[in-house]
């Protein structure tokens, strides 16, 4: 059994969880997103892209419904001892095994919370699931009630937290070693995933995202590499992951020599990451954070080039995305914690210059503030 905490890690996790479920009047959550399933068991694998459920009760029952091919993988990688398999065939419906698991539970007639929102639970499967437990129990949604608990990161967490920084680091001074006139842009990314891996990482949950020229604009992974020109913009934005993990940065870098117009975006964009730090700390509305980028950037004249989030909260993610709920927008009412950890971008994109600059670094709540992860170096990066 491989397993990333100790026990009474997993265990202090699935008691406030369930306290938070009985709060709300259920006897137990039918989990479907597997960063929800790592969290409590440690249960580590991407078989989520077909139908699995972990289902956590109130009276202190774990239970694991999945495919053949993840029996051995949640054997190993969690400390679950009820798995169910659930056997692949034309026109099979997996929830129908569900409700058969339930129905031994004598959960018959009881609410039960259930994890909609979800990549593990797609529109198709998610209508099979309540036409299957149609009149057999109520359900309700409770997509968010384990993700308000993985919010907050303990200590153990922290620990891999702290290496994803370092392993993202890695990937940004191998970018700057590699990137130069005439360069490959696949192998500045082999260089970065290299990076990554040389240090124990993972697999982050999305895409390295990788854009020069006019594409350094983009904020998304797209198909198809091209080569560095004389005087150039590289976009990266990255994560390092360790034990699924996740620390992100972003940077534009300069290739040949910086324009003026580069070298104002650059300062703009530092002043509103350093506004937004600032405004990061415990007690404070999140929507604050975006707040102070807006108007540091607004005051810059560079208020139309925004995005209208600037950020995000990280944690162990799985595909197709690193992102963790909540982001940083304006009007977001959450408040800030300590031991929250969150990726603050600021993303400038002029489509009619054709001109990009972004800076972003990952920061941890602390008790007065927030620190920023991983070395700090804001720099502007010329190569």
């Amino acid at each position: 059994m491989t397993l990333h905490f100790e026990r009474d890690e997993f265990e202090q996790r699935l008691a406030r969880v369930r306290a938070t479920l009985a709060e709300r009047g259920l006897s137990g959550l039918l989990a479907f997103k597997q960063e929800t399933m790592f969290y409590l068991t440690g249960y580590d694998s991407f078989g989520f892209c077909f139908f699995q459920c972990l289902y956590v009760g109130v009276d202190g029952r774990l239970a694991l419904l999945t495919r053949a091919p993840d029996l051995r993988q949640a054997q190993h990688t969690s400390f679950l001892d009820d798995i169910r398999v659930w056997v692949d065939g034309q026109g099979s419906n997996p929830p129908l095994a569900l409700k058969t698991m339930l129905a031994e539970f004598g959960l018959a007639n009881a609410r039960l919370g259930v994890e909609y929102y979800a990549y593990g639970l797609n529109a198709y499967q998610g209508r099979q699931l309540d036409d299957a437990l149609a009149g057999f129990c109520e359900l309700e949604d409770a997509s968010s009630v384990v993700d308000e608990h993985r919010l907050v990161k303990s200590a153990a967490e922290l620990v891999y937290v702290e290496r994803a920084a370092e392993l993202a680091d890695a990937a940004l001074k191998a970018a700057g070693k590699t990137a130069a006139p005439g360069v490959f842009e696949g192998d500045v990314l082999a260089a970065m995933q290299s990076a990554v891996f040389r240090g124990g990482g993972d697999y982050p949950g999305n895409e390295f995202i990788i854009g020069s020229g006019r594409d350094a604009l983009l904020c998304r992974y797209f198909s198809g590499r091209r080569f560095l020109d004389q005087n150039d913009q590289l976009t990266l934005e990255f994560a390092g992951a360790y034990r699924h993990y996740h620390c992100c940065l972003m940077r534009t870098l300069i290739v040949g020599e910086p324009s003026r117009a580069h070298i104002e975006m650059y300062d703009a964009a530092r002043g509103a990451i350093e506004a937004c730090v600032e405004a990061l700390s415990p007690g404070r509305a999140l929507g604050e954070v975006f707040d102070a980028h807006a108007r540091v950037l607004d005051d810059s004249g560079l208020g139309e080039h925004r995005m209208n989030a600037c950020g995000y909260s990280l944690g162990a993610t799985f595909a197709p995305i690193w992102m963790d709920p909540p982001m940083l927008y304006t009007g977001n009412p959450i408040v800030a914690a300590t031991n929250m950890v969150f990726f603050i971008h600021i993303i400038i994109a002029n489509s009619v210059t054709e001109q990009a600059m972004t800076l972003g670094q990952t920061v941890v709540v602390t008790e007065s503030g927030s620190r920023v992860l991983g070395n700090g170096d804001l720099g502007l990066v010329v190569v």
